[in-house]
């Protein structure tokens, strides 16, 4: 079987004493976390770095390893393939928030609770435990 191998991040920011959550909305309209394929010659860590920095513009730093999740899906020419998916809680660093357009349908800046709710509402439940572990590491309420 097939194995890809991807990497992201739950990234979070502290604006004005107040901490805020990201989250981008796919291409389905699905809230959900920036990620993507490792590259030939990169460290997972490097993967979820480049990621969050091509899809949503902003630069940042590994805070802690949160979550790898896998499942299997179905490619059209490969068959079966074993997706690894590598989290990590990322704090912004710099860099003006922009998503990219290519690959994703938006990106926002959240409060910690509305950024539960839509991930609870519209988001992928596989991301539920991950958005859940980062508010623990940060110390945020999340029910």
């Amino acid at each position: 079987m097939h194995r890809e191998i991807s990497a992201g991040g739950v990234v979070y920011r502290v604006k004005e004493g107040r901490t805020e959550i990201q989250l981008i909305q796919d291409r389905f309209g699905r809230m959900t976390l920036a990620k993507g394929k490792m590259e030939p010659g990169e460290t997972i860590e490097q993967t979820a770095l480049r990621e969050i920095d091509e899809e949503t513009g902003i630069a940042g730093r590994i805070v802690v390893p949160l979550q790898q999740i896998s499942y299997v899906y179905e490619h059209k020419e490969l068959g079966p393939v074993r997706k690894e998916v590598h989290y990590y809680l990322v704090e912004a660093e710099a860099g003006p928030l922009k998503a990219q357009i290519e690959e994703i349908a938006g990106v926002e800046w959240y409060e910690p609770s509305e950024a539960w709710q839509l991930q609870r509402d519209s988001g992928y439940d596989n991301n539920d435990e991950v958005v859940r572990l980062a508010f623990e590491k940060l110390g945020l309420d999340f029910e």
